[in-house]
């Protein structure tokens, strides 16, 4: 009986953490495991694979448990809500600070480019250090093969329909 309460507690920690792998349905955040769910192994392989280099090489399943690390301050669907961090999805091409009724730093609103995956590659190993003053509470994904990875997946789940 400890030993389930134990594993209880570290579950829902882990979930409150954003570490988890499982998420409490809702509107803004089933979506994307719904979708995820509509498209066989083969059609996911098939997208990572049409990727421009290096993200055709990528692991989709290890981008995905990265995401659980964001998954506590972004939505990545389609008409999701900003949380502490904005949506994510259509981020590809899409000019920085620009997420309707998103309340950006200063530092965000000052910035000029629009991203990319070389942008957010720079971003996601240390956003601190890619664009200073901005809120982004998250030390940043070191591993670069992790990085690859999550920005595949990126690719893929936030792609404008």
């Amino acid at each position: 009986m400890r030993h389930m309460l134990l594993a209880a507690v570290m579950v829902a920690a882990l979930a409150a953490c954003g570490q988890g792998e499982t998420q409490a349905p809702s509107s803004s955040s089933s979506a994307p495991a719904t979708a995820q769910a509509a498209r066989s192994t083969e059609e996911i392989q098939a997208a990572v694979a049409a990727l421009a280099a290096p993200y055709s090489e990528a692991d989709y399943e290890a981008g995905r448990r990265v995401f659980a690390q964001c998954r506590s301050c972004h939505t990545i669907n389609a008409g999701g809500q900003n949380r502490v961090g904005p949506n994510l999805h259509g981020v590809f091409g899409r000019e920085i600070g620009a997420v309707e009724g998103f309340n950006y730093s200063q530092a965000v609103q000052d910035a000029n480019f629009t991203w990319d995956a070389a942008q957010l590659d720079h971003w996601l190993a240390n956003p601190q250090t890619f664009l200073p003053g901005n809120r982004m509470a998250f030390a940043g994904v070191r591993d670069e093969t992790q990085r690859r990875d999550l920005i595949a997946y990126l690719m893929i789940e936030t792609a404008a329909e």
